[in-house]
């Protein structure tokens, strides 16, 4: 729904103008090319992941100097405080750093009331993910609902899609580099894609979590993501409507063992298909490529 005026939020406001100035500094490493390092066996870092974060860093402690901010580059400032930023300067590196054209800046502000544990989860209450390159702006504070601000400056109030089963779906998914040959996804894979219009891996979990928020995608899973991956997402697709917890329905926690983020209407059969596929039930096998061959030798 197209609106005149987007709210002044005291929080997400701030940031969106934060992650624009991150997002055009993104753009200009991804024109030139950046130098490549590995932290771990396969996950990449870049210099833009760096640049990035030190100037949201001190762009946050400049806007809200008695807030945390934890980053994913290794920030850790004043995590006891009241307010806690996550911050993925450079969602999708592997992307970023291969030229291909899907990544984005991630701000969530977390509220932690009282004396909280850092451990335990507190509220998000305001969430922004920028994508430079289609210059598309998500943005949300919690209770005011969600909203896109595209690149000709047009302001929409976003909302999950009203696509009522999982066979009329489009769905998304990632497979983390670091857990690529432990992770049992690829098993998930197949069967949401048989019984959907199809399944995404655009490897930038935080743009899959947006474009549930405003119906692009009717749904989205993944293991083990980080709380910067999911903090601002998991608010935007609250506040258009959806919902998102762990595989079994349960709450969803920002540690990210498991999300399940959809436009509400089809949550219940993807939780379902999540039972069955974790006890080995009702599972459509896919022929082995020797099995394809005769098949089509016999057709023939």
């Amino acid at each position: 729904m197209a609106v005149d005026t987007l709210p002044t939020f005291p929080f997400a406001t701030p940031a969106a103008e934060i992650a624009r100035e991150a997002g055009a500094l993104l753009r200009s490493f991804y024109e030139r090319g950046v130098t490549t390092e590995y932290k771990g066996d396969v996950d990449l870092v870049t210099e833009a992941d760096r640049a990035s974060e030190a100037l949201i860093k001190s762009r946050l402690a400049a806007a809200f100097p008695e807030h945390g901010i934890y980053g994913e580059e290794g920030t850790r400032d004043r995590l006891a405080a009241e307010y806690r930023w996550y911050v993925d300067p450079l969602d999708g590196t592997t992307n970023f750093a291969h030229g291909f054209p899907a990544f984005c800046v991630v701000l969530g502000l977390e509220h932690r009331a009282g004396n909280l544990p850092q451990d335990q989860d507190g509220e998000m209450v305001a969430g922004v993910i920028y994508d430079p390159l289609r210059d598309e702006l998500f943005l949300t504070e919690r209770g005011q609902g969600a909203y896109l601000v595209d690149r000709s400056g047009a302001i929409r109030r976003i909302h999950v899609s009203k696509t009522k089963s999982l066979a009329e779906s489009l769905t998304a998914t990632g497979f983390p580099s670091s857990k690529r040959h432990g992770s049992p996804n690829i098993h998930f894979y197949q069967q949401f894609t048989l019984r959907s219009h199809g399944v995404r891996r655009a490897g930038s979990a935080a743009l899959d979590l947006a474009y549930v928020a405003c119906g692009r995608l009717d749904g989205f899973w993944e293991f083990r993501l980080n709380p910067w991956d999911t903090s601002a997402g998991y608010l935007l697709v609250e506040e258009a409507g959806g919902t998102v917890t762990h595989f079994d329905g349960s709450k969803f926690t920002l540690d990210s063992v498991e999300t399940l983020a959809t436009n509400s209407l089809i949550h219940t059969e993807m939780q379902t298909l999540f039972e069955n596929m974790f006890a080995g039930r009702d599972l459509s096998p896919i022929p082995t490529p020797a099995q394809f061959r005769a098949n089509r030798e016999a057709a023939e």
